[in-house]
């Protein structure tokens, strides 16, 4: 009795046990709405966290861009101060351009007329070859006629091969003057097909055909090459070589246009590099390959001016047409070159040239 008696004194009572109970389920009750506020205080601090980052972020984009604006304007601000230099250096070197072209437009036509004159007293020899006019001229002089007939065995050979090169020469030498009115219908069709290469370009013509975008500028310059200087003068070179080849390409396309097979292509520069920029832009511009270029093709190059002179001249002599090009890094042009019909030089900046008392670009 004594033992369950001891056993149920330290037995709680179902009393305290519930007491028990609802105290934990008290506590557990706080510690939920502690974890609640836990939660809640936590995720208000990550919040204003992310929109702090967010925020900081933010306006150091938007000071970048800021940043990056002040650089755009700037440099369209010099862009433009750029361009208005430009625009200002430009009529600048045109007018200094101008009074050179006109110096040597001047000093040409004296040295031309003086070539006409050497021309004039070497064909007095040949005019007195043929011998019906012969009595004519000299109805009281029969005695030195023989005299006449015995010298030219000596100097025949000569004189004979001469005189019909040489009353050739002159229309070839003169050239096709493309701002005089005879040749008012080749002017017309020049102005024709110019207009043609700049609206309607075609990509996919026939060889010798201009196969390239023409700008208004370009066409410009061919004009002007055309109708200002009749086919016989010096262009300002363009921004680069390749734009240079477009304008001559388009002038080469024009003549044989006009004047068929007979226009032979002479190019005139001082390096191989130079010579084979020449070689590639034409053969991209025109549509034609490396059996276009040779000695007796349309298109020959050469680094000398006297050889290719000699050519010229005996193209002339065959009744050809020759074309010379000449690159913008030469410095000086032959005057043997100036004698012929058809000559296109482009001509460099006045600021790369030598700096030289008079203007002798032309030796």
């Amino acid at each position: 009795m004594t033992d369950s008696s001891g056993i149920a004194n330290n037995t709680p009572s179902v009393e305290q046990l519930q007491k028990d109970a609802q105290t934990l389920r008290a506590e557990i009750a706080e510690l939920r709405g502690t974890k609640a506020k836990l939660l809640e205080q936590q995720l208000s601090a990550t919040q204003t966290a992310l929109e702090r980052f967010a925020n900081d972020h933010l306006k150091t984009l938007e000071e970048r861009k800021q940043t990056l604006q002040i650089a755009v304007d700037q440099l369209e601000r010099r862009q433009e101060r750029v361009q208005a230099e430009m625009r200002q250096s430009f009529a600048g070197v045109s007018q200094d351009l101008a009074i050179r072209i006109h110096g040597f437009h001047d000093y040409l036509v004296t040295s031309l007329q003086d070539l006409v004159i050497a021309a004039e007293k070497l064909e007095l020899a040949p005019k007195e070859a043929p011998k019906p006019k012969a009595p004519a001229q000299a109805p009281s002089a029969p005695r030195p006629e023989p005299a006449a007939e015995q010298r030219p065995p000596r100097s025949a050979p000569p004189r004979q091969s001469r005189p019909p090169q040489q009353r050739s020469a002159p229309p070839q030498r003169s050239g096709p003057q493309f701002a005089t009115q005879e040749f008012a219908d080749e002017t017309r069709q020049i102005r024709q097909i110019l207009d043609q290469y700049r609206t309607n370009p075609n990509y996919y013509g026939p060889p010798w055909q201009l196969r390239r975008t023409f700008e208004p500028i370009h066409a410009e310059r061919v004009a002007s090459w055309f109708f200002t200087f009749g086919g016989r003068g010096a262009l300002r070179t363009l921004s680069s070589r390749l734009q240079n080849i477009l304008v001559a390409s388009a002038t080469i396309s024009i003549l044989r246009q006009l004047y068929g097979n007979g226009v032979r292509t002479l190019i005139l520069a001082n390096s191989p590099e130079r010579l084979g920029d020449w070689r590639r832009g034409l053969q991209d511009c025109l549509g034609i390959d490396r059996s276009d270029f040779g000695p007796e093709r349309g298109l020959v190059l050469f680094e000398s001016p006297d050889a290719l002179a000699q050519k010229a001249d005996r193209l002339v002599k065959e009744q050809q047409l020759p074309l010379i090009l000449i690159d913008d890094a030469e410095e000086e042009v032959s005057l043997s070159i100036l004698q012929f019909p058809l000559w296109l030089a482009f001509a460099p900046e006045p600021q790369l040239r030598k700096e030289r008392a008079t203007f002798d670009w032309f030796e």
